[in-house]
């Protein structure tokens, strides 16, 4: 699925977001709270646009890793020129020793995990103690007016733009349930504390379209 949307997928993301989701990104990326220089794991990279936004405003040394080779194809030209390093893996079983990253981040994919509890532990695992683990996702429509509008764009104009835009049928039928389907904020923040991040914060964004989930890791090891 992601390797048919792999050619339209950052342009997809600028028109069906409205071109929020550069500042989702750089919001995330803020929360980091990194120094020049500090290794940062992104995890599921994608096209490795939010890779580039650590770079671009942290100067962070930055390791992009995601399953799908098409997405990574799409990310390489754009990792060689900000200097970050990319691999082929998988969210729930991260190749990397303990304590590796001052941070990890994951942009728009813990609804797509196979084990959320298990990336989430990843996470916690190869960053160093001190280090954040940070997660930028889309959130259930709120029980408001708003909500209820959004509703109506994720089960009808997003699928419709998406198919038009994509060509995929599939992709852009899966992304509004998924988002509608996945945790609320207040659950996440209780999964990120259940793998052992301490002091879990979120914040929504754009009316709680997006929630940015910090948690820090205060012991040496994970609890799962």
């Amino acid at each position: 699925m992601f390797s048919s949307i792999a050619d339209r997928y950052d342009l997809l993301n600028t028109l069906l977001s409205f071109n929020r989701d550069e500042s989702w990104r750089k919001f995330a990326v803020s929360c980091a709270s990194l120094q020049p220089g500090d290794l940062v794991l992104d995890v599921a990279t994608g096209t490795g646009k939010l890779a580039c936004r650590l770079v671009a405003d942290n100067q962070a040394k930055v390791i992009g890793i995601d399953f799908c080779s098409d997405m990574l194809c799409k990310a390489k030209p754009r990792m060689a020129s900000s200097g970050g390093d990319l691999a082929t893996a998988m969210a729930e079983f991260l190749p990397f020793q303990d304590s590796t990253f001052d941070c990890a981040i994951i942009g728009f994919t813990l609804r797509n995990v196979t084990d959320l509890e298990k990336t989430l532990a990843e996470m916690n695992r190869v960053v160093k103690k001190g280090g954040r683990v940070i997660s930028l996702e889309f959130s259930p429509p709120p029980h408001n007016l708003f909500g209820a509008a959004y509703r109506v764009y994720l089960s009808t104009l997003l699928p419709l733009i998406g198919r038009l835009m994509s060509g995929s049928d599939d992709a852009y039928t899966y992304l509004p349930q998924s988002i509608k389907d996945f945790r609320c904020p207040k659950e996440l923040k209780r999964i990120m504390e259940g793998v052992g991040l301490d002091d879990v914060q979120f914040y929504r964004l754009t009316l709680g379209v997006v929630v940015v989930h910090v948690g820090t890791k205060t012991q040496a090891g994970n609890i799962i």
